[in-house]
């Protein structure tokens, strides 16, 4: 009994962290037509996946003018293209309205990601 103990105990501690750890997403709303998606594209999307942010944060597209995807939950309703929707578990926890080029984008989405309480490992 005593070892059974043990191994759930192990278990638990082991698989704990994981199962605590909050799911985020990074939801960009888009729609045909626009430029800035478009220029966000170009300049980002194609390297964003291998960053420690598109790691702590996989991309999910979603066309404005459709319904929402199931389980997600904004704080309020999108109006501009692109607009990124940082989501902890579905839920809306910060955003970034617009693009406004890829220096400034790095660093709002920092700021967004820190403000959740993820931390981005960042070398230099």
């Amino acid at each position: 009994m005593r070892h059974l103990f043990l191994l759930v105990l192990a278990i638990t501690l082991f698989v704990s962290p994981k199962a605590l750890r909050a799911e985020m997403t990074l939801l960009m709303a888009e729609e045909d037509g626009c430029m800035w998606c478009a220029r966000w594209d170009a300049e980002i999307s194609g390297i964003y996946p291998k960053t420690p942010e598109g790691n702590a944060a996989p991309l999910q597209r979603v066309d404005i003018h459709a319904s929402m995807p199931d389980g997600i939950e904004l704080g309020r309703p999108l109006y501009y293209t692109p607009t990124f929707v940082l989501l902890n578990n579905g839920r809306e926890v910060g955003r970034i309205e617009g693009y406004p080029g890829e220096d400034f984008f790095w660093g709002l989405l920092g700021v967004l990601l820190r403000d959740a309480g993820v931390q981005i490992e960042t070398s230099g």
